[in-house]
């Protein structure tokens, strides 16, 4: 059974020590490609490494919206170049963001040292962005928290790429999810939402059309319950725990169940629509 991660960020610090069991694991799950998701200038760099060393890396280059406000002069330039060493990346991970503005607390870690731009500043940032996708027809994968009228709005105005866009880890309501498929969205389901308490998101993905259903970990964010992973999970060197990339064989497994199919049917449905959209 081959299996494809949509979006991840392996070159992330907290899975720095554990690079060598990561990418052994992933083979040995059958993980075949994983879109590794850029989000910084500091970053692209190691994505970029990681592609010239692993043949599973799909490369993936964007300033994220929680690093919009701290972005350099010549950011855009920067990515520019990033792509045109590549013509096979993609561009993400990018979007927009109005819970780091509205709900996130003062003092979370995850955002210390970084400015949050205003909602019209993100917006401005993603929107230049997209159309750099369009222009090279590249795939995006965009993220949304908290925003995603003011997202579809957006994208019923803008050029988008032909070959679609990826929702990751789409967690906004089923009317949403069916205006965005019309505008060529993909949604990848997380793992993390077989939680018991994101029961509210099965309606969503078992209705997300066949054709458009991706699958990805995030990782090392959002595991999944720990009742169903199956790959231990990687301790950071601050002694907090990294969800294993590899847990995207059991993400597979939770989410047939959702859609009351069988997993190598999913799966075999899922490798189509990565390389329609990643290929």
């Amino acid at each position: 059974m081959n299996l494809y991660d949509a979006h991840n960020h392996l070159q992330d610090a907290w899975l720095t020590p554990h690079r060598e069991l990561v990418f052994r694991d992933l083979a040995s799950a059958g993980v075949m490609a994983a879109v590794v998701n850029g989000t910084c200038e500091t970053d692209w760099a190691e994505v970029a490494e990681l592609a010239a060393v692993h043949p599973v890396v799909r490369p993936s280059y964007g300033l994220h919206p929680w690093d919009a406000g701290n972005r350099s002069p010549d950011w855009q330039s920067r990515l520019v170049a990033r792509l045109d060493a590549n013509p096979n990346a993609a561009v993400g991970e990018i979007g927009i963001d109005r819970w780091i503005l509205e709900r996130a607390k003062p003092d979370d870690p995850r955002l210390a040292g970084l400015r949050r731009a205003p909602l019209a500043e993100q917006m401005e940032v993603f929107l230049w962005q997209l159309d750099l996708a369009v222009a090279g027809n590249r795939p995006v994968s965009i993220h949304c928290l908290d925003a995603h009228g003011a997202l579809l709005e957006a994208l019923a105005k803008a050029r988008r790429p032909e070959r679609g866009f990826l929702l990751h880890a789409y967690n906004g309501s089923v009317e949403l999810m069916h205006s965005f498929a019309k505008l060529g969205a993909y949604f990848s389901f997380n793992g993390s939402f077989l939680d018991p308490r994101k029961e509210r998101l099965r309606p969503v993905y078992t209705s997300v059309p066949a054709d458009r259903l991706l699958v990805e970990t995030d990782a090392p964010a959002m595991r999944l319950p720990v009742t169903l992973e199956e790959f231990f999970p990687l301790a950071t060197p601050e002694g907090l725990i990294a969800n294993h990339p590899a847990n995207l064989r059991a993400t597979y497994r939770g989410l047939a169940a959702w859609r009351g199919t069988v997993v190598g049917q999913l799966a075999e449905q899922v490798e189509v629509n990565f390389w329609r959209l990643f290929g």
